[in-house]
């Protein structure tokens, strides 16, 4: 039985509890929040006892094995390093942390402990993407010459002034940072490292701190071209989130109101009948495994197994460093070189 402990009760906490109770000999045995009333608000989703800090969840059950950490961003770092000391795996939510140097001491304290550090980026498991990622592998897009992240949802003042932290520098980020930074971990998956990127954020209707637009243009290292336009502005609800890669014999869309569907899927390679094979088999189930039950099922085997999960702190700051080079470029008016970047 892997044991979790489950850190901030709110709203992604919830997604945290249900995926582990639908795993085999897994079981949340504790739950951490300074606020002892959300703590009770969680009460029904698990068979768990609540604290209200790390140290005192750690006296009380020695034995958990993996910390699911669940709080606002800007808290990550420092509940990531006392779980490490205390030899636990970590389960990190999206963005791993809000800058590198926080990132680089997270990932160094689980190194030098000796334990595994997973960060939530569960689009990797969708089945249109599993989908890309085969089309990628067996080399059927040819060169490629650009592609497209693009976020256009909605997230108005309510939804901002919900909480404190939320659309804060200091605790949150902007659209890039909360909202995007899924897309654009798949846009950096797939099109492989980053030479150059020139970029434009505002803010222009919510009343947050951080940008609620944001548009960007990426050279890869491979000479292929990047576009991203993230926004949580659009009127009057989420519109679409995709992913849109073109090569020289092939190209392929992932689109919807969030990036679950394939919207274009042809190769050279291919003849149309098994395009829209593979069409017609992600509409049939979109949404596959929960991503969420997804990293938390690999973080069990990866412990197993004693290797790497799939998604490692490495490369959850390599999503992080792009969404802070756009940023960067965005602040500077100037062009950003990615290795200028750390």
């Amino acid at each position: 039985m892997t044991s979790f402990a489950v850190v901030g009760c709110g709203h992604i906490a919830k997604k945290h509890i249900q995926a582990i109770n639908n795993i085999d000999n897994a079981k949340v045995e504790a739950l951490c929040d300074v606020n002892e009333e959300r703590i009770k608000e969680f009460s029904h989703l698990c068979d768990a006892k609540g604290y209200q800090s790390l140290s005192e969840l750690f006296r009380a059950h020695p034995r958990i094995d993996v910390v699911n950490i669940c709080t606002p961003s800007g808290l990550h770092k420092d509940l990531t390093i006392q779980a490490a000391e205390a030899g636990k795996h970590i389960i990190v939510e999206k963005p791993i942390a809000l800058t590198l140097t926080d990132a680089n001491e997270m990932i160094e304290a689980c190194k030098q402990n000796n334990v595994k550090l997973a960060v939530v980026h569960p689009n990797r498991f969708r089945p249109a993407v599993i989908e890309l990622t085969k089309a990628f592998s067996k080399g059927l897009f040819g060169k490629i010459s650009h592609a497209n992240s693009t976020v256009r949802w909605n997230r108005n003042q309510e939804y901002y002034d919900q909480a404190a932290w939320r659309g804060t520098k200091a605790m949150d980020g902007g659209v890039l940072m909360n909202q995007a930074i899924h897309n654009l971990d798949l846009l950096l998956w797939f099109m492989g490292p980053i030479e150059e990127i020139k970029a434009y954020t505002t803010t222009r209707l919510r009343n947050i701190e951080s940008e609620d637009v944001g548009v960007a243009i990426i050279k890869f290292a491979n000479g292929a071209l990047g576009v991203v336009e993230a926004a949580t502005t659009i009127y009057p609800e989420n519109y679409e989130e995709s992913l849109s890669i073109f090569g020289e014999t092939g190209s392929a869309v992932l689109s919807g109101k969030t990036a679950n569907w394939i919207k274009h899927f042809q190769f050279q390679q291919l003849d149309t009948e098994t395009s829209k094979q593979v069409v017609d088999k992600i509409d049939k189930d979109p949404y596959g495994t929960p991503g969420h039950q997804m990293i938390i099922q690999d973080m069990i085997e990866s412990i197993k197994e004693n290797r790497d999960p799939i998604v490692s702190g490495e490369q959850g700051r390599e999503a992080l460093k792009l969404v802070l080079a756009i940023c960067q470029a965005a602040e500077e008016d100037n062009s950003v070189n990615w290795d200028s970047i750390n």
